[in-house]
């Protein structure tokens, strides 16, 4: 649904935006990258010091061997990232029973990190959902998440063929979605269902506020992959949890 703000705010600035973010593999930022820096807003962060917390939001707790293993770099050189990670207090860690050796730290990202995923300008469109239902109260708030749901549905439904199989419909939405910066995938199932995940929520907080985008959400994806489409949210971020995830299937649940 980060569509909808886009749409409200169309004249606005767009240098600061991270599109795409979900699409790149670690591996790829960190070959491409390794050495230089970017700023981020109060500090520094070096791109395998972004590439380590993209990890982070995608998988959740992580310890420092299994990320070496994914960005193609030592477990020393990870733990060094993770410490400075640390010391910025964008991670923090929890110790592990492991059957020998050493309990081993599990990583995993604090709140402070979510200033370096994309936010679809989170203040402004929490201020724009509070000004809206002071002016046109809940049915007005109602009206416009609908609507603004019906324009997403028009453009998703210009990029996705709607006589595509199902999985290939998935693969589209996944790649709109990343460009909103959802950092989405999607995982098929054993019993033929498809898990889309998406690790990020860049309008968490207008979300939060306002429910009614998650429903409209669902309402989206519900119109853009078709009747025939069982739809159900598994988790989700506003509820607490660390990424939303919803299993889809062909028929009855």
């Amino acid at each position: 649904m980060a569509g909808w703000l886009h749409q409200l705010t169309a004249a606005e600035d767009r240098h600061g935006r991270l599109s795409g973010w979900g699409a790149r593999s670690g591996k790829a930022m960190i070959t491409t990258l390794r050495h230089r820096l970017v700023a981020v807003p109060g500090r520094l962060v070096c791109h395998a010091g972004q590439a380590i917390l993209r990890l982070l939001k995608q998988q959740g707790p992580s310890d420092s061997e299994t990320l070496a293993a994914q960005l193609d770099i030592s477990a020393m050189a990870v733990r060094q990232h993770l410490y400075a990670l640390h010391t910025q207090r964008l991670v923090t860690y929890q110790e592990e029973q492991r059957p020998i050796g050493r309990p081993a730290k599990m990583w995993c990202l604090t709140p402070a990190a979510e200033s370096h995923f994309p936010d679809a300008h989170a203040d402004l469109s929490v201020n724009l959902l509070n000004a809206a239902e002071q002016t046109f109260g809940q049915e007005g708030v109602q009206r416009l998440v609908t609507r603004c749901a019906k324009q997403q549905i028009a453009d998703y439904r210009s990029r996705i063929l709607a006589r595509a199989p199902l999985q290939a419909r998935l693969g589209a939405l996944i790649s709109i979605r990343n460009e909103e910066g959802f950092m989405a995938e999607v995982q098929r199932q054993r019993d033929g269902s498809f898990l889309l995940i998406e690790n990020h929520c860049p309008i968490s907080a207008a979300a939060n506020v306002c429910p009614k985008l998650c429903d409209a959400e669902m309402e989206v994806f519900r119109a853009i992959l078709g009747e025939g489409v069982t739809i159900e949210r598994a988790e989700h971020i506003v509820a607490g949890a660390r990424r939303c995830v919803y299993r889809i299937r062909t028929g009855e649940p």
